[in-house]
């Protein structure tokens, strides 16, 4: 009789330990079996491990709740349409936003996650210097593994925040530099509009044209905003030099067209554009520039405004971005936002399966339907775009939005927040011409090569 009890206890046990077991696998799955098929194939055959990737593929039903850290919840239009497209699929789990503020989003969010905030799940990353920072401070997870979305499609941006054959976000947005125009400043000048093909020369040579006018009657033929990526990242669209490259004498040519054009009274003048803070939107809506170039992130803005009687450029469209010769036309210059998982969280694979989705062809879809350049442009993500009641209706401003190549204003590098402090301060110094620009670019090359080598 007590061999026979040991032997009920000893199966009871077992029972136990194999049902603890399988809870615990299902609890953590989500849609995306990548990090569990991995454990799977260390310790079971490649038939098993094939057999458990196509049950964890299907979404658990197990209640899952996320946290995304987030910036300017009111103000950005696509947070609600992604979390409600993805949970009307996935009815099981809750998202809820973390609004960290836009002032040093990237800093605060640092700071969070150095103490060990591992209740954030779903880490939205704002610029390349802050990704580079938390990456190196293993904040964050490689998704190579966790990722079920073919990287090709976002063209070329993945592999330029690719660390050691690891890259650690996935780009949900993907912002790009383009020309802004005026239609009835052109139309009053009696000069052709600019086109989707123009060389630097080109774009020089219609903003001359276009200029007319002195004190408060003045048009300005071009624009540029007192950032240094107006003028510096020309420079870059040829794909021979980067901005962190330490030596940049490559610049010369773009800082002394531009500031011919500054003496020449084409562009405002940069030191009153700095001491009184002028923003660019201003200079545009009230039909003070007849071009100017800016961001992609502005059409939304230029449409809102438009509608709210804020702006008075109202007849206006967009063109490709100038190029140097030689260079393709559609080659742009631009900025990412992207998603990551946060490498203390508890949910990883589901915080995964909610970037898939976000950054995969459906939840671009999403993005797109809010007037906001999503990070895969297909034809179908650009028609959405230019279908956005009070965007440009030419075919000149649809074929803007189809570039062919896109270089991050600033690249991945560890010391990129370094380097970008220390040219914007010889940039100001060129721009107000309290250096000559041999002087201001010599300023670079030895504050950034002190950054390097520090």
């Amino acid at each position: 009789m007590k061999k026979l009890l040991c032997i009920v206890l000893a199966l009871s046990m077992a029972l136990m330990l194999l049902a603890g077991c399988g809870g615990g696998t299902s609890s953590s799955s989500s849609s995306s079996s990548a990090q569990d098929s991995s454990s799977a194939s260390d310790s079971t055959s490649s038939s098993s491990s094939s057999s458990s990737s196509e049950e964890s593929s299907q979404p658990s039903e197990e209640p899952v709740s996320l946290k995304w850290a987030v910036w300017d919840i009111d103000a950005t239009a696509y947070y609600k349409p992604l979390i409600e497209a993805y949970t009307a699929q996935h009815s099981n789990v809750n998202i809820e936003m973390v609004d960290l503020g836009s002032t040093d989003y990237m800093t605060v969010l640092a700071t969070q996650l150095a103490g060990g905030a591992d209740d954030l799940d779903i880490i939205t990353i704002k610029d390349i210097p802050g990704y580079a920072n938390l990456v190196t401070l293993g904040m964050l997870e490689p998704l190579n593994d966790l990722s079920t979305n073919d990287t090709s499609l976002y063209g070329g941006t993945v592999e330029q925040i690719t660390v050691d054959g690891k890259y650690y976000a996935l780009p949900f947005r993907s912002d790009f530099w383009v020309v802004f125009y005026n239609k009835d400043l052109f139309d009053k000048a009696g000069v052709e509009y600019p086109t989707n093909d123009m060389t630097l020369d080109q774009y020089d040579e219609l903003a001359r044209k276009v200029t007319s006018g002195e004190g408060a009657e003045k048009v300005y033929g071009c624009h540029y905003h007192t950032w240094r990526s107006a003028v510096q990242l020309f420079g870059i669209l040829d794909g021979q030099n980067t901005i962190v490259d330490g030596t940049y004498d490559f610049l010369k040519p773009y800082y002394e067209r531009i500031i011919k054009e500054q003496d020449d009274g084409i562009c405002m003048d940069f030191a009153t554009l700095k001491t009184s803070n002028t923003h660019y939107s201003g200079v545009f809506y009230n039909n003070q520039c007849a071009m100017m170039n800016m961001g992609s992130w502005f059409i939304a803005t230029q449409i809102e405004k438009v509608k709210a009687g804020e702006s008075l450029a109202t007849n206006w469209g967009i063109v490709k971005y100038p190029h140097p010769d030689g260079v393709e036309a559609g080659t742009t210059l631009g900025t990412i936002t992207s998603l990551s998982v946060n490498s203390k969280s508890s949910n990883k694979q589901a915080a995964a399966d909610f970037i898939n989705f976000v950054c995969g062809e459906e939840g671009q879809k999403v993005v797109a339907g809010t007037g906001t350049i999503p990070a895969i442009k297909t034809d179908e993500t650009m028609a959405a775009i230019a279908a956005i009641d009070g965007f440009p209706t030419d075919d000149a401003s649809k074929e803007a939005l189809n570039v062919v190549q896109t270089y991050l204003e600033m690249p991945l590098h560890e010391k990129s927040a370094d380097i970008e402090s220390a040219l914007n301060s010889a940039h100001d110094n060129i721009m107000t011409e309290n250096v000559s620009i041999d002087d201001g670019i010599a300023e670079m090359n030895e504050k950034v090569a002190a950054v390097l080598n520090g």
